[in-house]
């Protein structure tokens, strides 16, 4: 497994992940709803525009063979802190993933983007996601609420 920054290039496969892992990812986050898919190349095109004013950074976990894995993103970049977001398709979940690609971008974050901090939500009933922060060196924070769905904010120290 490997991360690399999103590019114009990955336009097709991240569209082809999402609308597969579509029904699963709803399952335990927020649906992105119709319009995202319907209208990606517009979000995509949008998301490296963010990317190239540094507010954002978008990562695509990638397979040895180039197989789209998942997605972890660093957004609202701002004061030395930003926010962490994330997701494994069906096909790779439970193997240690998206575990790994935090770690990872917890490094880029400290160590390539400069911050000091990030934090991430999570959802009550996605375990996985809060397993994955708090393996991570995620600290438990205040309640929140999620599209509707009770949650949690996490936050870690990246110094």
């Amino acid at each position: 497994m490997r991360l690399v920054p999103l590019t114009a290039a990955h336009e097709d496969a991240i569209l082809a992940f999402e609308t597969v892992n579509r029904d699963y990812f709803a399952a335990s986050v927020p649906d992105r709803g119709d319009d995202y898919f319907a209208a990606y190349p517009d979000r995509h095109a949008a998301l490296l525009d963010y990317q190239r004013a540094g507010t954002d950074r978008f990562h695509v976990v990638m397979t040895d063979d180039g197989t789209v894995a998942g997605r972890v993103n660093v957004t609202l970049i701002a004061n030395g802190e930003a926010e962490l977001g994330y997701r494994i398709g069906r096909d790779f979940a439970g193997r240690g993933v998206a575990t790994e690609a935090v770690r990872q971008v917890c490094l880029l974050a400290r160590d390539e983007y400069g911050l000091v901090r990030l934090r991430a939500a999570a959802t009550m009933d996605n375990p996985g996601s809060r397993t994955v922060l708090l393996r991570n060196g995620f600290a438990l924070g205040a309640e929140t609420t999620l599209s509707g769905r009770p949650g949690h904010w996490f936050a870690r120290s990246l110094r």
